[in-house]
């Protein structure tokens, strides 16, 4: 059955605090949108990086990059270069040998906070009822966290994560932050945290296109030039490596990851079951999906985004983007 996600930041009821968040991400084009999201609409309790889009010398970098364009005081930690069991794969089809190729970047001016990213999310979440956590990139720093002290599954409001779907992008059934790491993800979507998931499926729903970067780039400041200039790049990349007219855009996966804590009621939604596959020859890093309605399936441990109203969606990182870019 699908669902509207309810939101408790409707304007016609009593305002619910703002949700506190870890952000764990790999920047990546679009992890830069969704620290913008997550600085502007959450109470951002840290960053924290991973190797993903690229290594994590060039995501940690391009974390505290994005930091000082935003003039936010939020401490970065560096964690984990690479997947629990596996050897890294990286992006630079998509987004550059840096991570944020296309634009001219200022070199960051504010230091490295710490290089244990799980120990971070282990203790930000024992001092913090009910905080979210919002993986971006591979989820190798949450499995971490989890397998070092799997009693604060208990205290986790929620994992909103981007990655998964019903096809892949890296392979035919393997989207990249699951196929990264399986074995992380298989610990995360066994941990028994609630679970939502912002997959290929919705985040495709979600483009970069002319008319939208336009919007971005009419509006004043060095962010808001930056990030113009990072989604030419992105969605070039992405006309590159599909078909002619198969999409009008580079598709914005992550900041959906965020918007789905702060404002659920632009996306609709299923629970299902949803198992990762570590094993397969073909179907690495697939994302399981239960759609049956047999009986006997076993019980949903996640919340399957399906649609996304985009424009609603772009209107608050078109927002979020003019409140940093001044």
């Amino acid at each position: 059955m699908l669902a509207v996600m309810s939101d408790a930041r409707s304007p016609s009821g009593p305002q619910s605090p703002r949700p506190v968040v870890v952000l764990d991400c790999d920047p990546g084009h679009d992890d830069a949108i969704a620290i913008v999201a997550a600085a502007h609409f959450t109470d951002l309790a840290g960053i924290t990086t991973v190797a993903g889009n690229a290594p994590l010398p060039r995501t940690t970098h391009n974390a505290l990059v994005m930091r000082d364009l935003l003039g936010i005081d939020v401490p970065v930690h560096s964690g984990a270069d690479r997947p629990l069991v596996r050897e890294p794969k990286f992006a630079p089809d998509v987004h550059g040998a840096s991570g944020l190729d296309g634009a001219d970047l200022p070199a960051p001016t504010t230091p490295l906070d710490g290089t244990d990213a799980a120990r971070f999310i282990i203790d930000t979440v024992r001092s913090n009822d009910g905080i979210w956590l919002v993986p971006t990139g591979p989820l190798t720093n949450i499995a971490l966290a989890l397998r070092l002290a799997p009693e604060i599954a208990d205290r986790i409001r929620g994992i909103s994560l981007m990655g998964g779907g019903s096809f892949g992008n890296r392979t035919v059934m393997g989207e990249f932050n699951i196929w990264a790491d399986p074995e992380a993800a298989h610990v995360v979507f066994d941990a028994g945290v609630p679970l939502t998931m912002a997959g290929l499926d919705v985040t495709h729903q979600f483009l970069a296109t002319p008319a939208r970067v336009d919007r971005v780039r009419a509006l004043p400041g060095q962010l808001a030039e930056v990030l113009a200039d990072l989604l030419v790049f992105f969605s070039a990349t992405y006309g590159e490596i599909h078909d002619d007219g198969a999409l009008s855009g580079g598709a914005v996966h992550d900041p959906l990851a965020v918007l789905a804590v702060t404002h659920p009621s632009i996306f609709e939604s299923v629970d299902r079951r949803v198992d990762i596959e570590t094993h397969g020859i073909l179907t690495r890093g697939m994302t399981v999906i239960d759609e049956r309605t047999v009986r006997a399936r076993a019980a949903p441990n996640c919340a399957v985004l399906t649609t996304v109203d985009a424009d609603a969606a772009f209107d608050l990182i078109h927002g979020a983007i003019a409140h940093y870019s001044r």
